[in-house]
């Protein structure tokens, strides 16, 4: 009670502390949480992202470095993401994920509306002898699409789709998995510096087990959150925000805590 006490001070500190700054001019754009934003980098512009996410059921946590190009312009933008993680069931182990190399396309971006499809190759970075990886080359894709429904509003949707061939379990026994994911978010911009945030977020998964079998793992978070932007005559625009998933359906009576950082700044 005391910790929730604590984080609804501070989202309510942070609220007032956003309202009151509403003068800064630089909008925040691609600063979503577990929900990924249809707009590329602009070129000149490359992006440095920090997530840390915390959940007290499971005892897990995950901590993610992204950074992002424009290759060389808005059209196309390149990007990688790495991943530390902490696992705790059938014992604690904690290691370095499947490492994702990222390409987008920015199809529309016109008016209230942008899609911008990615496409990934994800390493097998992660040991999937202590199961922080799958032990294989997979791909994955995800269909981004942001919606401007007002000048007080953005809403997004994702929707994607992962395929690892001859993912390795624990034991070494190999199969194909697939895992899909969707998700959609409601962004109210309170002010152009500060906005408030809630995402749906739903995957589903499958590992190999030792015996060769798969097993499916769903997950459906709600996540509200703020987000805050500092920018500086410079052009650079530094983003925290934080957020507070929620376990519900198959994730239900889980919850925690995500945390955010992005640098995003003039290449030269």
């Amino acid at each position: 009670m005391k910790m929730r006490t604590v984080l609804l001070s501070v989202v309510l500190a942070l609220l007032s502390f956003g309202v009151a700054h509403s003068e800064e001019s630089k909008k925040i754009q691609d600063n979503s949480f577990l929900i990924e934003e249809a707009y590329n980098q602009e070129a000149g512009v490359v992006q440095h992202i920090q997530t840390f996410q915390y959940l007290k059921k499971s005892k897990s946590w995950i901590y993610t470095f992204t950074q992002e190009w424009p290759a060389p312009a808005q059209a196309h933008q390149l990007s990688y993401t790495i991943p530390g993680v902490h696992q705790h069931e059938d014992g604690a182990t904690t290691g370095l994920g499947d490492i994702l190399i990222n390409y987008r396309y920015q199809l529309v971006l016109k008016d209230a509306l942008a899609v911008s499809p990615r496409f990934s190759l994800v390493l097998p970075t992660g040991s999937h002898k202590k199961g922080l990886g799958a032990g294989a080359v997979g791909y994955q894709i995800n269909f981004p699409v942001s919606i401007e429904l007002s000048e007080r509003f953005v809403n997004h949707w994702n929707a994607g789709a992962t395929f690892t061939p001859n993912a390795k379990g624990p034991g070494g026994k190999k199969a194909d998995t697939t895992g899909y994911n969707l998700g959609t978010s409601i962004i109210w911009l309170a002010s152009e510096n500060f906005n408030v945030m809630t995402e749906v977020v739903w995957n589903s998964s499958q590992a190999v087990n030792p015996d060769g079998s798969k097993s499916k793992d769903k997950s459906f978070f709600v996540n509200p959150g703020v987000r805050y932007a500092i920018n500086f005559p410079s052009g650079l625009q530094i983003v925290p925000g934080i957020s507070f998933p929620i376990g519900v359906g198959p994730s239900k009576k889980e919850y925690g805590v995500f945390l955010y950082l992005s640098f995003e700044h003039k290449m030269f």
